[in-house]
């Protein structure tokens, strides 16, 4: 085992006794140079957590509208209705981009999100999503962000609770995606994503859902304007509603990719140290999470093999035919194959499981 410096020696020897770290705990972790004894420390907490296991899954992106009012200035995705390259689904468009994806015999699920059309209703988006269930019984469906599910509510007036209900119980919703969450801070939301979901409320969609039963991902998108301590007090605000509700299956690092935002002249892409960095302290400071995810496609393929080095025992999916990321400069393939997640997974040393969106197993690749 790597050592640390005298001066984080303490909080190795909280974390070899299994004690919850800090907030100062934290913030110093990030101040850290030695990335290798963080690594060391995040690969012994996945161990004793979860195994040897890395799951993931066969899985189809549906990006059912870039049209969105929120022109959030991290976002390369988003485009007003008049814009080049804005798009808007129709049922049988969404319905054709799984079809594509169905060719793949092992295809499990859909993740299904989008963004805030001015005129689109509740109702057409159920719809939406309604009509791929029907279409694809078989598949689950995780779908939409804490943002989307506010904004629904919003423009439908019914409460959060009921958005939920509906989706679970009409669309065939079985977990919610993690996004939106960006930095849960009103500072850094108020300069960079006025226009959607505050932090309370994207919190409040994931303990209305996890009251129902229906369980969530968390993300964090870090690496452009928030301070340490805003990247700390983001993860203790969902390990706080951890404890609280359970609801929380997978955390994501998300590390800002600037080309063709609007920050992109201001910031520029996180380095692979503070990837890692990130990956390693957010394991060690979400003692309550099971999973922690290393999203391949923002991260590329290489640098999220290594994570699984730094406290990550989840590497997504075949996503098939990503966009949001990409037009935001993401540099990874659009989808990778079933073959190929299982070689990475393997070549770090450790055992594929194929699973579903709520993280059951469907097969263990030994």
């Amino acid at each position: 085992m790597v050592s640390a410096s005298e001066s984080y020696r303490d909080i190795e020897e909280k974390i070899r006794r299994g004690e919850r770290l800090s907030r100062e705990d934290g913030v110093r972790l990030f101040h850290c140079r030695d990335l290798a004894w963080l690594g060391a420390m995040a690969d012994e907490v996945r161990r004793k957590k979860c195994g040897d296991a890395v799951y993931y899954n066969v899985n189809c992106h549906v990006n059912l509208t870039n049209i969105c009012t929120s022109h959030c200035k991290f976002c390369a995705f988003g485009r007003d209705a008049g814009d080049r390259g804005a798009y808007a689904m129709s049922r049988e468009q969404a319905i054709d981009v799984v079809r594509d994806a169905m060719k793949d015999p092992n295809l499990a699920g859909l993740h299904v999100v989008s963004g805030l059309h001015p005129d689109w209703s509740f109702e057409h988006y159920l719809g939406l999503v309604r009509a791929l269930h029907e279409t694809f019984p078989t598949l689950y469906i995780k779908g939409f962000t804490g943002v989307e599910i506010t904004h629904f509510a919003q423009i439908s007036g019914l409460s959060v609770e009921e958005v939920l209900i509906r989706l679970r119980d009409e669309g065939g919703l079985q977990a919610i995606a993690g996004g939106g969450a960006e930095i849960l801070s009103d500072r850094v939301r108020g300069l960079l994503c006025p226009n959607k979901a505050t932090a309370d409320q994207w919190l409040d969609v994931a303990r209305t859902a996890h009251r129902l039963g229906i369980r969530s991902n968390a993300s964090m998108l870090y690496g452009h304007i928030e301070t340490v301590e805003e990247r700390v007090d983001h993860l203790l605000r969902l390990r706080a509603l951890q404890d609280e509700t359970g609801g929380f299956q997978t955390f994501i690092c998300f590390p800002f990719l600037p080309k063709n935002t609007e920050l992109g002249h201001e910031v520029g892409q996180t380095s692979m140290w503070d990837d890692l960095r990130t990956m390693a302290i957010s394991r060690l400071m979400l003692d309550n999470f099971r999973n922690i995810k290393a999203y391949w496609v923002m991260l590329t393929v290489p640098v999220a093999q290594v994570a699984l080095g730094f406290g990550a025992n989840d590497i997504d999916g075949t996503v098939h035919k990503e966009t949001i990321l990409h037009d935001a400069g993401a540099t990874s393939p659009t989808a990778l194959s079933e073959d190929r997640i299982i070689r990475v997974i393997r070549e770090a040393g450790r055992v594929p499981v194929a699973c579903d969106c709520n993280f059951h197993p469907i097969r263990r690749i030994e």
